[in-house]
């Protein structure tokens, strides 16, 4: 089916004006989500359709979106962070990747509603070149549509065949289908690379957007650069009546300047219905988001801290401590995926993710680790084990009247922590300690903060986590008195403080998972609406 055309003909503003064969559309696959659908073909004839010719976008359609621009300036790395996917279209450090519309749909999560339909075009490789053409071969007294149309049946826009047979060496294949794909579309961002000086060939390709008489709005990429001339942009946009833009850094995502690229876009629209429950539902889902990663890494914390391991008292505790360790490790990097899931940075091999970033792949049982984020155990024992909590603290304490040494033993090491308790019951019982569940807490917090500001189109691990911002670890090692872990190491949340006496509340004690995820689920609750409160401090 034709979605771009009733009846064999193409539609949109000013469809009526445009040709008849429409952009070849290049095949994506894409992993499917309740938010996002990617769909594409191997021919021009799978754009959306609609009934009839219009003049404005109805109330009630999809919003039919082009994204147009120069090569190279992130076109398709703009579509796969507003997307969540990694896996939309090819994205290279080099001119002319995209050589075929491709398309892309947003989705109301809940009824399934197409809400807006995203075309990612081909570069403008040769604006100014085409300029020149339409300046020799077109009337000027006629309106920028029909000049458009004429370029459009003329042999240079069909490229391969009918351009070799005409004799003809200039090539505008690729602005052909740009141009199609506007005059069928209700809208259009034009995508600039703030690094780049403003250029002749980037007024010339406005020039010729302007002719296909639908609103433009500039979308700023790449603006977290050093080096953006955003100023010298806008006043060249002002001299060509674009004074609406705003800015979306495909690699250094915030998720207000999404709000604010959709809210800009609605101002210029007569029926934004659309888009305003496009925004709606977004941040809805944003915020679900949050709250189903806090839970994560609130579950996680409970399964660590309940992990226990019991061993008669004459035993070797490392062996031991040794496989608590690797057991504990594992269960962090489950924890990760499970984040970068969650986000939708589904492979390595794609996208490059936080995890490839040393602070990540460090040892949380390296004690040198422990030093970086500022955190220091009761008693200078190895890091990862606190030995000697042989029965029930409280019968403990109310029997033998060691008030004190609970408090030590709830907080921390105490020096004489294991001969009191084995004194008493001759085994030994083997946990995590207070500073390194403090670690494992700071560190899931950070890559959570990482993954809310990366965008999809990140492929390198050195680029930027934060826009403008540094990770815990560097904020602590440039501050000795910065705050970076989300409690004292000395003063856990009582939710952690309760799961130290509920082993069954562990998988990594019990081996079962379900069950044990079950047990836990009202205070992993508990404890992500603490994570949250902590996080937002």
């Amino acid at each position: 089916m034709d979605n771009n055309k009733t009846n064999g003909q193409p539609v949109g503003l000013f469809a009526d004006k445009a040709l008849k064969d429409e952009p070849h559309v290049g095949y994506v696959k894409a992993a499917p989500t309740a938010s996002t659908q990617t769909h594409a073909t191997e021919e021009s004839n799978d754009l959306t359709a609609h009934a009839g010719k219009k003049t404005t976008i109805a109330s009630g359609e999809a919003l039919k979106l082009a994204v147009v621009g120069h090569t190279n300036t992130g076109k398709t790395s703009i579509l796969r962070t507003l997307l969540r996917d990694v896996y939309f279209g090819e994205v290279k450090n080099e001119a002319a990747t995209t050589r075929h519309v491709e398309q892309a749909k947003l989705t109301d999560s809940q009824t399934g509603e197409d809400l807006v339909i995203l075309y990612d075009t081909p570069g403008l490789e040769d604006a100014s070149g085409l300029m020149d053409w339409l300046e020799d071969n077109t009337a000027s007294r006629r309106d920028g549509i029909e000049r458009l149309q004429q370029f459009l049946a003329a042999d240079i826009a069909q490229g391969g065949d009918a351009l070799t047979s005409s004799g003809g060496n200039d090539d505008y294949s690729q602005e052909a289908k740009v141009i199609r794909q506007l005059l069928a579309s209700d809208m259009a961002i034009y995508v600039v690379d703030a690094r780049e000086p403003v250029l002749g060939k980037y007024k010339d390709e406005l020039a010729i957007l302007s002719w296909a008489a639908i609103p433009v709005m500039p979308v700023f990429n790449f603006t977290d650069s050093q080096d953006a001339n955003i100023d010298e942009w806008q006043t060249m946009l002002a001299r060509r009546n674009l004074h609406i833009s705003t800015r979306f850094d495909s690699v250094a995502f915030e998720f207000e300047d999404e709000m604010r690229l959709w809210q800009n876009l609605a101002t210029m629209l007569t029926h934004s219905e659309m888009l305003e429950q496009l925004m709606t539902r977004r941040t809805e889902n944003w915020a679900q988001l949050y709250d189903e990663a806090n839970i994560i890494i609130a579950d996680f914390l409970l399964n660590v801290a309940a992990f226990v391991y019991e061993i008669n008292e004459d035993d070797d505790p490392m062996p031991i401590l040794a496989q608590m360790q690797e057991a504990v490790r594992q269960s962090e990097r489950a924890m990760q995926h499970n984040l970068l899931n969650l986000y939708k940075f589904y492979d390595n091999a794609v996208a490059a993710t936080p995890l490839e970033l040393q602070a990540y792949q460090q040892d949380p049982f390296d004690p040198e680790l422990l030093k970086s984020y500022g955190i220091r155990t009761t008693s200078g024992a190895a890091a990862g084990a606190l030995l000697g909590l042989g029965i029930d603290a409280a019968a403990l304490g109310t029997t033998l009247g060691l008030g004190a040494a609970i408090g030590g033993i709830a907080g921390g090491l105490l020096s004489n922590t294991s001969s009191i308790a084995d004194r008493i019951t001759g085994v030994k019982r083997l946990y995590i300690d207070p500073a390194t569940l403090t670690l494992l807490a700071t560190r899931a917090i950070d890559l959570l903060t990482a993954l809310r500001h990366r965008g999809h189109a990140a492929t390198d691990a050195t680029q930027l986590l934060y826009k403008g911002e540094k990770t815990n670890i560097e904020q602590a090692l440039d501050d000795d008195d910065h705050t970076v872990t989300p409690w004292p190491a000395h003063k856990l949340p009582s939710e952690l403080k309760k799961a130290r006496g509920k082993p069954q509340w562990s998988s990594l004690s019990s081996g079962k998972s379900e069950q044990a995820q079950l047990l836990r689920a009202d205070m992993a609750w508990s404890l992500a609406s603490k994570l949250q409160s902590r996080e937002s401090e």
